[in-house]
C-alpha cells in the first residue's frame, strides 16, 4: 500500500512540477514602463526599438494634451522614419493614433485619427507615397503606460507606426 501512495504522491509532484514549468515559462509581466520623471523631451527606452511587425527601426511621436499637431521633436523624428521608410522597398506602413484616458471614447477615438493622419500628411509631404500608408486609430484603448496622472498620460498621447 505504501508503494501505490509513495507512486501516487510522486505522480502528483511530477504534475505540479510540470505545470509549474509550463507557467514559468510564459510571459505574464508588460514591458517596462518609462521613467515617469523629467519632460517631455525625454522618451520612453522602447521609442526607437525596432517594430518587431515589420523589422524597421520607426520612432513613435508623441503630442499635447487634445492636440493633433506635430511638434518639433515630431517632426525630426519623421524626418528619420521617412528615410527608413524610403528604404524599405514597397512596405505598407500602418500608423496607429492613440490619446489617454481623458475624454469620451468617440473623442478619443477621433483625436487619435486626426494624430494618425498628421503623421501621414507629414509622411507624404516628405515624399513617402500616400498608397504606402495606413492609418487607424485606436484611442485611449492601447495605453503605453499605465497610470491616471500626467506621468503616464504624456506617454500615451501618441502616434506609433508599423
Amino acid at each position: 500500500m505504501s508503494k501505490i501512495r509513495t507512486l501516487a504522491a510522486c505522480t502528483a509532484s511530477a504534475s505540479l512540477l510540470i505545470g509549474a514549468l509550463a507557467i514559468s515559462g510564459c510571459r505574464t509581466t508588460s514591458k517596462p514602463a518609462p521613467s515617469a520623471g523629467g519632460g517631455f523631451t525625454e522618451s520612453p527606452s522602447d521609442a526607437t526599438k525596432p517594430s518587431a511587425s515589420a523589422g524597421l527601426e520607426l520612432q513613435v511621436v508623441y503630442f499635447d494634451f487634445d492636440s493633433a499637431v506635430l511638434r518639433d521633436d515630431a517632426r525630426a523624428a519623421l524626418k528619420k522614419n521617412a528615410e527608413v521608410i524610403r528604404g524599405a522597398g514597397s512596405a505598407v506602413i500602418t500608423i496607429e493614433g492613440h490619446t489617454d484616458e481623458r475624454g469620451t471614447e468617440e473623442y478619443n477615438l477621433a483625436l487619435g485619427e486626426r494624430r494618425a493622419d498628421a503623421v501621414r500628411a507629414y509622411l507624404v509631404d516628405l515624399g513617402i507615397p500616400n498608397s504606402r500608408l495606413r492609418t487607424v486609430s485606436f484611442g485611449e484603448a492601447k495605453p503605453a503606460v499605465m497610470g491616471h496622472d500626467e506621468a503616464a498620460w504624456k506617454w500615451n498621447r501618441r502616434a506609433e507606426s508599423h
